[in-house]
């Protein structure tokens, strides 16, 4: 009977063990549980702060948006104005080389064609 007695100490004391193990274990989990949601509930804190500083980034951007537009619009007229003034120029242009040409063509001295002399005989 002592060996029984024995066997039955030796599992009481690895069903003693196995339980404390256990304990430890799980108060480890629990504690890394708490972590995650302590993290978590961080990170939900800072993804809730950025929403909010990203839609004020954005309304910025759209109001950015709308004044860069309407101050082109401002500027509409006066790039088309500028556009005239560069075609009334190139008009111009074209019409003093035309001018010019012509001018050249009519005053250009001519070539005189030189009499050569026949040979009388040939």
């Amino acid at each position: 009977m002592l060996i029984i007695e024995y066997s039955v100490a030796a599992i009481a004391l690895a069903f003693i063990w196995l339980v404390i193990f256990l304990i430890s274990t799980l108060q480890k989990g629990m504690a890394t549980i708490g972590e995650a949601n302590q993290t978590l509930a961080e990170v939900r804190n800072a993804i809730h702060d950025l929403s909010g500083e990203s839609k004020q980034l954005l309304q910025t951007a759209n109001e950015i948006t709308d004044d860069v537009k309407s101050k082109m619009k401002t500027v509409e007229p006066l790039l088309d104005s500028a556009q005239d003034v560069g075609e009334a120029i190139h008009s111009v242009t074209d019409s003093v080389k035309k001018a010019t040409n012509g001018f050249r063509t009519e005053f250009s001295p001519k070539k005189i064609n030189a009499i050569k002399p026949k040979s009388q005989f040939r």
